[in-house]
């Protein structure tokens, strides 16, 4: 195949032509803009998408009010997040199959639609199992949307713009979890824990009226509702046992001891038997649900990967730091959570600049740039991170942590479309958002039991230093002892002491086990850098159709 062109799949009853590598603009097949300017597209889409995204962390920090007000367990209360997750993750790849029934555009109403009104039945539920039901529904609803959102705003610019988009769509998908519970804990906090789902319901108005009047389907995508009669129930039954089995299971697995409850052994089982019967049968179908034959092509079977890991590296990152500062440095989540607001400030000021970049620099250099500042920040990241720890220290660190993710995010999202048939971007869309949630959900659960397991390992060997024939530990435990003993009487003094070190002791194996996993996410870093090289070297500003990617 020579340089130049690259002959591609055409949509059924369009003649396949040859693509200019020199002129990204000419499309495959129709020649189509949208009749509104496309900021506008991606304002209006990205509204949708933030409030979706935010509702997947804005109810963190209130479990503990919801479980109150509706007479349950902290423990019940935190399958209001894992029911929400589940069944977000059950439609998130299903965009394409539903925008080919219903439209695009459509499809996008109807889960702002059913998002909203979910919205409004969790703000008003009256008991624990009625508000599941309506997160269920909410997450489905939700499900849809990023997406969609993703697929319109790739469909609405040029190819050569395309990465300022995606720059707006990334600053919606890293900024919104990480202000979602400072966000969950100040409405809390002040209002009730209801309102952290009543906000919702003005903006999905908002966002029904803009998509209603501003966005609308390019050729290429057409509803067909007698696809409905065919419909891959099968393909359908198997992702939703996957898929729900691999979020009980992340979700509750610390809470129950892993694999030592015969109830995750269970949502394993049912996660390896439905993902397996999932990829054989859809490989297979001639209508699927999920088209997993675009995993044929190379760079989008590694820009999945990656962006699973990215997706892994930000919802780790939003999760370690405020469970850290609250821990160990006894920061309240309202505090927490601020601690992390410079970092989004940062992200506003670096997403434009990566988006830029993007029409500048192949996506593999950019990638590769990306992962390297990865390396250096979980370096600095486990330096840094200590009992002494400052709230301005706390600030820096989430700054640190932000600049590098810009630029693996969207490279990566605009990689994903190089080459792609452009009738397969709702396919392409669901399956990158998949991905980059799937990764989130695994590497949380792997760094929280790491960061236990790593706790545990270093209280071991700390308890080491504090025995009886150790110079400085009874130095130290007679000082403590004597300052006590004056202090709340003698006869409380040994005990006191005793109990102040193993306090110590405890903070301490928390704190390494916290720098032991930064480390391993820098380990992590080195090998996406490697992985990265394996992209093709796309030219800067290709889009679907603009080279060979198998």
């Amino acid at each position: 195949m020579s340089e130049n062109t690259a002959a591609l799949p055409a949509p059924v009853g369009v003649k396949s032509q040859p693509v200019s590598m020199e002129n990204p603009n000419v499309a495959q097949g129709v020649q189509w803009k949208p009749r509104v300017n496309p900021w506008l597209i991606a304002a209006t889409v990205a509204l949708a998408a933030f409030m979706e995204v935010l509702d997947t962390s804005i109810a963190n920090v209130a479990l503990p009010h919801i479980a109150g007000s509706l007479a349950a367990s902290t423990d019940q209360a935190t399958w209001v997040l894992t029911s929400y997750l589940v069944s977000n993750a059950i439609v998130l790849p299903l965009g394409g199959w539903a925008s080919t029934l219903l439209g695009r555009r459509n499809f996008f109403v109807l889960c702002i639609t059913i998002f909203t009104i979910a919205s409004f039945l969790c703000g008003i539920a009256p008991s624990l199992p009625l508000l599941l039901v309506f997160r269920v529904i909410q997450g489905a609803g939700g499900g849809g949307m990023q997406p969609m959102a993703q697929a319109i705003m790739a469909d609405s610019f040029e190819p050569h713009k395309r990465g300022q988009a995606f720059a707006l769509y990334g600053l919606v998908a890293v900024l919104a979890p990480s202000i979602g519970p400072t966000l969950g804990g100040w409405i809390t906090d002040n209002f009730s824990w209801r309102w952290i789902f009543f906000i919702n319901i003005p903006v999905g108005i908002l966002a029904f009226i803009l998509v209603t009047r501003l966005v609308d389907d390019p050729p290429w995508i057409k509803g067909d509702r007698s696809r409905i009669r065919n419909m891959d129930y099968l393909g359908l039954a198997f992702l939703t046992v996957a898929m729900g089995g691999l979020q009980i299971m992340l979700d509750k697995g610390e809470e129950n001891d892993w694999f030592a409850s015969s109830f995750i052994r269970l949502f394993a089982f049912l996660f390896v038997f439905g993902m397996t019967g999932l990829i054989a049968w859809e490989w297979r179908h001639k209508n699927p649900l999920i088209n997993l034959k675009l995993f044929r092509f190379k760079n989008f079977a590694i820009c999945c990967f990656l962006m699973m890991l990215v997706g892994g590296v930000l919802n780790a990152n939003t999760v370690l730091q405020p469970q850290f500062t609250q821990q160990l440095l006894g920061y309240n989540a309202t505090t927490a959570g601020l601690a992390l607001t410079a970092g989004g400030i940062a992200l506003v000021v670096v997403m434009p600049l990566a988006g830029f970049a993007t029409g500048k620099i192949s996506a593999r250099t950019l990638a590769v740039a990306g992962f390297t500042l990865f390396v250096i920040t979980f370096r600095y990241a486990a330096d840094v991170t200590n009992l002494q720890m400052s709230f301005a220290e706390a600030s820096w660190l989430r700054v640190v942590q932000m600049l590098p993710l810009p630029f693996c995010f969207i490279s990566i999202t605009n990689a994903a479309y190089v080459g792609m048939p452009k009738e397969e971007s709702n396919q392409v869309a669901g399956l990158i958002n998949f991905v980059r949630n799937v990764g989130g959900s695994i590497l949380i659960a792997i760094t929280n039991a790491q960061v236990t397991t790593r706790a545990m390992w270093h209280q071991q060997h700390l308890q080491q230093a504090m025995q009886p024939g150790s110079i400085a530990y009874q130095q130290h435990l007679g000082a403590l002892t004597g300052f006590l003993g004056g202090q709340f009487g003698g006869s409380n003094g040994l005990n006191m002491a005793l109990a102040s070190i193993y306090n110590q002791l405890n903070q301490q194996a928390q704190m390494q086990g916290y720098q032991d996993v930064y480390m391993e996410l820098c380990y992590m870093s080195i090998v996406l850098i490697a992985l990265s090289f394996l992209l093709s070297k796309n030219r800067p500003g290709q889009g679907p159709g603009a080279g060979a990617m198998h």
